[in-house]
């Protein structure tokens, strides 16, 4: 029974990148040749961006206005923790948008299902036939007992762990964890409305999305949006780490073992805990990880720095494509997690992104939404 656990715990665990280490030593991103990106939408020198909200559409409740901006996207000079697909720093246009003042919450999803019945991926029965495409030929078929609905938990570890590769040290697959249950069976979200939903997969947010007459943010136009106005420095407020536990909702301490909780939390938070960015963002750093609609194309950021354009409303790469794993379909996400620390990731960095399997759900990964004026006038209609 052990070994089929083992091996349902490893298939998801190489299906979703949930942790923040990078290995170096596949990040030369130069050398590897790449899908072709979008290039609907570039255009030389083209930078005229909306910046003003047009006059004729009113705030929606819970968003707030992002001015449109040409910036740059991907890690700055001075940030000595950045990972190599995180650069070359690039320029980008984005117009003006709106966004959600924070994560998705757990009141805001179940009004949704309420409405519309939806059952997320983590509380669906597991489909064996589609499972087995995505592993090798042969490989056998785990127990009823293992294949039910559930979703990846963390569990601290009772000791140091000197080899941070190894996820399945600290990520467990729980039967019975959804978004109604973050934590496993016998959990609740019972007196937590205002904390942001997690175990949700990517189609759970795109459902939640056309449900909402939202969709989700564009790479660029989340960093644009967490940056606000301090355009090249590692954290939304600046370059000075010190204030971190003011900030954001991270792990403070040895990872995975001990968690000082000198931010007062040690898992999720409720949002709007820690000070908003200078666009009144709640949780551009820490708290969980959130969905972008990009693919994450880990050469994307050098095809768009060779080509010395700037990319007018980028959409992201055409295509996914990942150095260990070419034949894995990830999106970008986005912000980090309680679980993000120094000496593992750092990754309440703005330019901090990580992958993760569409069919993936996580505790700590969410989302939030956004809506151009367009959208909005559209749906007045």
């Amino acid at each position: 029974m052990q070994k089929n656990i083992s091996f349902l715990v490893g298939f998801i665990l190489f299906t979703a990148f949930v942790g923040c280490k990078e290995d170096k030593n596949i990040a030369n991103t130069k050398t590897v040749t790449s899908p072709s990106i979008d290039q609907s939408e570039s255009r030389q020198g083209d930078t005229t961006v909306i910046k003003e909200k047009p006059k004729d559409i009113e705030v929606p409740k819970g968003m707030v206005w992002v001015p449109g901006a040409v910036f740059d996207q991907g890690a700055v000079a001075q940030d000595k923790m950045a990972m190599n697909h995180e650069k070359p720093a690039h320029k980008v246009a984005v117009d003006g948008f709106f966004m959600d003042i924070t994560e998705v919450t757990n009141a805001q999803f179940k009004k949704f299902v309420e409405e519309t019945g939806y059952k997320t991926v983590a509380e669906r029965e597991i489909d064996w036939e589609e499972m087995k495409k995505q592993l090798p030929e042969g490989t056998p078929r785990p127990p009823d007992s293992i294949m039910q609905p559930g979703s990846l938990t963390f569990k601290k570890t009772k000791t140091s762990v000197p080899n941070l590769y190894d996820f399945s040290q600290w990520w467990n697959w729980t039967i019975g964890a959804n978004w109604r249950h973050p934590n496993g069976p016998g959990s609740s979200i019972k007196g937590m409305d205002d904390f942001p939903v997690v175990h949700i997969a990517y189609e759970d947010a795109l459902a939640y999305c056309e449900w909402a007459g939202r969709r989700l943010p564009t790479e660029a136009e989340w960093e644009r949006a967490a940056r606000g106005n301090q355009t090249r420095t590692i954290y939304f407020w600046g370059d000075d780490e010190s204030p971190l536990s003011k900030m954001a909702n991270t792990w403070e301490g040895e990872f995975p073992v001990t968690n000082n909780k000198a931010d007062g939390f040690e898992r999720r938070a409720p949002v709007r805990s820690f000070a908003p960015n200078d666009f009144g963002l709640f949780d551009m750093a820490g708290n969980v990880w959130e969905w972008t609609s990009d693919w994450y194309n880990t050469t994307y950021y050098n095809d768009l720095f060779s080509q010395n354009t700037i990319i007018k409303n980028p959409n992201g790469a055409e295509s996914p494509f990942n150095e260990r794993d070419p034949y894995a379909r990830e999106k970008v996400m986005k912000g980090g997690s309680f679980l993000c620390n120094a000496s593992y990731c750092a990754s309440y960095r703005v330019s901090s992104r990580m992958a993760t399997s569409l069919d993936s759900s996580l505790e700590h990964l969410g989302f939030r939404t956004v809506a151009t004026p367009d959208m909005l006038r559209n749906r007045n209609k």
